[in-house]
């Protein structure tokens, strides 16, 4: 009885798998035929004077998703983007812009790294282009996180431009994920004084915001930087043009800043380590930041002439 069960389980096994690669070649049937037509429709000829975009775009879309379930990516990246011209011929860029991103994760998954970054930011134009600016940004957004590890430069560009996108659309609050994605990636290629630029950028953000938190957080996070890229007169300038606003020279992060200067000013590291360790401010920072302060301070400490400016 249990050899009868086993067999008939193994039977039903076989059928399925039989089933399964017969609705794949149907599946591959279909896609082709859809293409095939589609590129019929928009190829010109002596018969066919004008592309024929409204009836082979939805072919093309067929096909696309098909290709996609049989895992026939290079076929179904290209047919998305055919659905994507299609979309464009038909003024439609909401549409043209959903294609342009299944392109760009198709393009990921085939490892084509310089076609991911150029689908990514097709589609975020697309996307601004009929008003829609927070996709717009998200796809960017996207685009740079699949990218960052190999292609790092192309990642922080894709990300200033959605800052610059939802900052010219005051949703300066809406970028401040990537302020921080943006800083993070400056800070593991060792591009410090950039990070800290785009610290104070978020800073600047967050007090349009009202954000009083995050933005004493994001300057002092800057000024941490700074100290450890051993600018010791950046992180100074740049303090000095924090505290100059009240919202600042009154928190707690002020404070922390001016116990790191004190310390640094009379060239005592173990002081400075001692401030690190102890505070209460530094733990709520990103852990980014956190890591730099624990190695605090870098290089040789002397003490420094130049005073912080007097807030009292």
């Amino acid at each position: 009885m249990c050899v009868k069960i086993l067999k008939l389980g193994t039977l039903r096994k076989l059928e399925d798998g039989r089933a399964s690669v017969e609705e794949e070649r149907g599946r591959v049937k279909v896609a082709q035929r859809c293409m095939t037509k589609a590129n019929y429709l928009t190829t010109l000829s002596f018969t066919r004077w004008v592309k024929d975009w409204a009836n082979a775009t939805p072919l093309f879309e067929q096909a696309a998703l098909n290709f996609k379930l049989v895992k026939m990516l290079e076929e179904a990246k290209l047919a998305y983007q055919q659905a994507a011209m299609g979309q464009i011929k038909q003024s439609s860029p909401w549409m043209a812009a959903k294609h342009m991103e299944a392109a760009g994760v198709l393009a990921k998954e085939l490892s084509c790294w310089n076609e991911v970054v150029d689908f990514f930011k097709q589609a975020s134009a697309l996307y601004v282009e009929c008003g829609k600016v927070q996709p717009g940004a998200d796809a960017l957004i996207r685009g740079a996180r699949a990218v960052q590890e190999l292609k790092p430069n192309d990642a922080l560009t894709m990300y200033m431009d959605a800052c610059r996108l939802l900052e010219d659309d005051n949703r300066e609050q809406m970028a401040f994920d990537t302020y921080r994605a943006a800083s993070n990636l400056y800070i593991k290629l060792n591009k410090y004084h950039e990070a800290a630029v785009v610290l104070l950028r978020w800073g600047q953000a967050a007090n349009k915001c009202k954000a009083t938190q995050s933005q004493c957080k994001a300057y002092l996070s800057a000024i941490i930087v700074y100290l450890y890229a051993e600018s010791y007169e950046d992180a100074l300038a740049c303090y000095n043009n924090c505290a100059s606003m009240d919202v600042f020279s009154k928190s707690d992060q002020d404070q922390c800043a001016q116990l790191l200067f004190s310390a640094y000013r009379e060239g005592r590291a173990n002081e400075i380590k001692h401030v690190i360790s102890t505070s209460t401010i530094i733990p709520h920072l990103d852990h980014m930041i956190i890591r730099l302060a624990k190695q605090l301070p870098q290089g040789k400490v002397m003490s420094q002439e130049v005073p912080i400016m007097d807030i009292t």
